[in-house]
């Protein structure tokens, strides 16, 4: 196994009410209109309250590249980054030179050298860590990183990883497109970061004791490529998000969960703590139902939702930095951590909380 030692989440200083964001972000989208009027019930109803945004809000309107964007995305972001690993590596008692492995996640913005490698030096990190770049994993992306560091680390007791989510959705937007997906992901997705320090079973802990990671699930749903993930445009990524995601979950998430427990004995009636990414209301409401879950299940999800949006892939470790500091799991209690991305995809972590050595 592995546990986990801190979790910190980072977000942009710009922070705006859900209504200031629609006001600026909807005429850039839609004309006067019906289009635009939809525009705004959606925003209205995406479950969010404020969102962090890497830009002031009025520089937006002179957001017109691709290329723009993701300068802004390497330069904001890195930053991000950068804030969020530092505070993971304080929290843990980790020096950045004990650090072995750092897998780093995004699906908003791109670089060669990815944003990684800028950190090894802002951050002190060995010039020959071992860096994992990933692109494409979508909202996934943080479940699918836990999941990739726990199955190196059980190979390799005694290390240490880094794990980095950097999620800036706000520069993705795309101006004069009035498609229903555009119009919902503007008014869904937020900006921000996260970073997870992640030991080997050999590691003592030298802070607070974290939960063990235990096992994982992975589970691409044939034929649905068409339901989530970017339209690479000369003009940037397109959002792809179908109205049938939620639909898919609920079709098949209670099964990818019984497959996750199964190997532990198991069942859902075993778990006590249920850390889902706030993807909207439905996908929560079809999780809910999925798993027969009570609204206190998804509370601290629908909590984060409202407080930043949909972070993509640091969405959900957002979601377990509350969990943590909320002091669950406790001790010996199962629980399960779940993310969505493009495939469709399911990521699972099942995680257990740590128990204190016997004196």
């Amino acid at each position: 196994m592995s546990h986990v030692l801190a979790v910190a989440p980072a977000l942009p200083p710009d922070v705006y009410p859900q209504q200031q964001i629609s006001d600026v972000i909807v005429p850039l989208l839609a004309p006067e209109g019906p289009r635009r009027r939809l525009a705004h019930r959606v925003h209205a109803a995406s479950g969010v309250t404020t969102r962090h945004l890497a830009l002031p809000i009025d520089e937006y309107e002179d957001l017109t590249s691709f290329g723009d964007a993701n300068a802004h995305f390497v330069r904001v972001g890195t930053d991000l980054a950068e804030q969020a690993c530092r505070a993971a590596l304080a929290d843990a008692d980790v020096a950045p030179d004990e650090i072995d492995l750092v897998f780093f996640t995004s699906v908003t913005g791109i670089g060669a050298p990815s944003l990684d490698a800028a950190l090894v030096h802002r951050l002190g990190l060995r010039p020959d860590v071992r860096r994992v770049p990933s692109f494409g994993l979508g909202c996934a992306g943080g479940a699918a990183g836990l999941a990739h560091l726990h199955e190196h680390l059980v190979g390799h007791r005694d290390r240490l990883a880094l794990l980095v989510s950097v999620e800036l959705c706000s520069l993705t937007f795309q101006r004069d497109d009035t498609s229903t997906a555009n119009l919902v992901s503007s008014g869904l997705f937020g900006d921000g970061a996260s970073a997870v320090v992640v030991a080997g079973d050999d590691v003592e802990p030298r802070s607070a004791a974290g939960p063990r990671l235990v096992g994982t699930r992975s589970h691409l749903y044939p034929g649905t490529a068409h339901a989530l993930g970017w339209d690479v445009r000369d003009t940037g990524f397109g959002i792809v998000l179908s109205p049938e995601l939620p639909d898919l979950l609920g079709a098949h998430l209670a099964g990818d969960v019984k497959d996750l427990l199964a190997p532990q004995g198991l069942t859902a009636d075993d778990v006590g703590t249920w850390v889902v990414h706030a993807g909207g209301p439905k996908v929560v409401d079809a999780v809910r139902g999925a798993l027969d879950l009570p609204e206190s299940a998804v509370a601290r999800t629908r909590a984060t939702l409202a407080a930043e949006g949909n972070l993509s892939s640091s969405s959900v470790l957002h979601v377990l930095a509350a969990t943590l500091a909320d002091g669950e799991p406790a001790p010996g209690e199962w629980a399960v951590l779940m993310a969505f991305g493009p495939g469709v995809a399911t990521e699972l972590v099942l995680l257990r909380g740590r128990e204190e050595a016997a004196a």
